[in-house]
């Protein structure tokens, strides 16, 4: 028995938008760990350049986006995030400072926008 099969253009359209669905499915799901790891590489250099060692990568930019998650909660405050990052971490008060500093800047900026709203415009 030989089967014979039509292929309508209806058949090529649909091909075509499956082949293109999954496509830009693959690529949204590359991008995401490739922006995760572009904005971990910034912050790791910008801890590097403020003089805040760095031993382990991993760990650190796991602290670092661990920050702004702490801000937001009942009670958190700047100086609450700098004592559990410090105590936490086995990093001195400045250091720890520098790091949320950092990390604000870096998974959070829009934080810091009220904390300038008295500076003369540009």
């Amino acid at each position: 028995m030989t089967r014979v099969v039509t292929v309508t253009n209806a058949t090529r359209v649909l091909r075509v938008v499956g082949v293109s669905a999954g496509v830009a499915g693959l690529t949204a799901a590359l991008a995401a760990p490739v922006h995760a790891d572009l904005r971990g590489n910034a912050f790791l250099r910008a801890l590097t350049n403020a003089g805040v060692a760095v031993s382990q990568p991993d760990s650190a930019m796991a602290l670092g986006q661990s920050v702004c998650p702490m801000l937001v909660t009942p009670g958190g405050s700047f100086d609450s995030v700098i004592a559990a990052v410090a105590d936490g971490h086995g990093m001195s008060h400045d250091a720890a400072g520098v790091f949320t500093i950092v990390a604000i800047a870096t998974y959070c900026p829009a934080v810091l926008a009220p904390l300038f709203t008295d500076r003369p415009q540009a």
